[in-house]
């Protein structure tokens, strides 16, 4: 369902080139009735049973079988519709997920009932890779093909990994952590992913730029980066140190402190509550770490500015043919 009713392009001025906007993100549980269907939707095809997922399960059920994931999202929805109308744009804003509901091909199919033709996609993964990038442009090309003939065009923005709202939300996040831990380490964590997916990828070398410019703004020499939420077999490479490792890196070095920041996240989603907030933080304890973790991106001001101006000034995208594959 859009968050704004639908408006006569024309009137918006030839600087807006679509009639609408769809947000595109993972999509999680609300209840506990929806983690093990949801669970079975995020590993489909993967051979992973039901035994497995059970324990992964259990993650959710400590939070009331709840990812903060969707409420995340229409809050963002929100305050973009605020940050748009204060321009005098009254675009609508759909929203569609890739495991949960709303589902992307419901969205997409209610686009196309409500007779939007052309619609800039915004993705809410800041850095590229297939999971985080290619993955969702085919999402949004199926979910194109089941609507039907008349389903709208939907441009799909580039990750914004390198955009000066996301690095401006971050840097401001991280230097009010710094005011109670000045001179502890940071960790900049980010979603693992296999080694073969990130061999076909920017992924790696965005991150570690983005970090960098990060800790460049909040004067941070003393910076890490570390990988989470892995969830392959033991037996497939995926990038690595975990942050359990690099917590352990940081005790044996003699830190007494650290500063966790999930730059590789834009919302504090389950990843974040359970994987930080809650299995980081005991580690943390269990190691004499005072922890700290940084928020994400979430609503600040300057990531809501930040993807008002790409959807309304959307920026050339390139991609080779071979980038970012499975």
């Amino acid at each position: 369902m859009p968050t704004a009713p639908s408006n006569d392009p024309a009137q918006l001025g030839s600087a807006v080139e679509f009639d609408a906007i769809l947000l595109v993100s993972f999509g999680g549980p609300e209840g506990p009735d929806d983690v093990m269907p949801f669970l079975r939707n995020v590993t489909r095809g993967r051979g992973i049973s039901d035994d497995r997922l059970a324990e992964v399960a259990e993650h959710y059920h400590l939070f009331g079988g709840v990812s903060p994931i969707n409420q995340c999202n229409r809050d963002l929805i929100a305050a973009l519709v605020e940050e748009l109308a204060e321009r005098g744009v009254d675009l609508p804003v759909y929203w569609g997920n890739r495991n949960w509901s709303p589902m992307l091909a419901d969205t997409v199919a209610q686009m196309s009932d409500d007779g939007v033709s052309r619609a800039v996609g915004f993705v809410t993964s800041a850095f590229g890779s297939y999971s985080g990038c290619r993955q969702y442009s085919e999402d949004i090309e199926q979910a194109r093909i089941a609507a039907g003939p008349d389903s709208p065009t939907i441009r799909k923005l580039p990750p914004f990994w390198d955009q000066e709202g996301f690095l401006s939300a971050m840097a401001d996040h991280l230097a009010a952590a710094r005011q109670t831990e000045p001179t502890a380490p940071v960790v900049f964590t980010a979603h693992s992913i296999p080694d073969t997916m990130a061999a076909t990828a920017p992924y790696v070398a965005q991150l570690n730029e983005a970090c960098g410019r990060v800790a460049a703004r909040t004067g941070v020499s003393q910076w890490s980066l570390a990988y989470q939420s892995r969830s392959g077999p033991p037996q497939v490479p995926w990038l690595e140190p975990d942050i359990s490792e690099e917590l352990d890196r940081l005790a044996d070095n003699g830190a007494d402190a650290v500063i966790v920041a999930p730059i590789g996240f834009v919302a504090d989603h389950m990843e974040v509550i359970y994987d930080l907030d809650t299995e980081a933080r005991q580690r943390s304890d269990m190691l004499g770490l005072r922890f700290t973790r940084v928020p994400t991106a979430g609503t600040h001001p300057a990531f809501v500015k930040m993807i008002a101006d790409l959807v309304l000034a959307p920026p050339p995208a390139f991609c080779p043919p071979d980038c970012c594959l499975r």
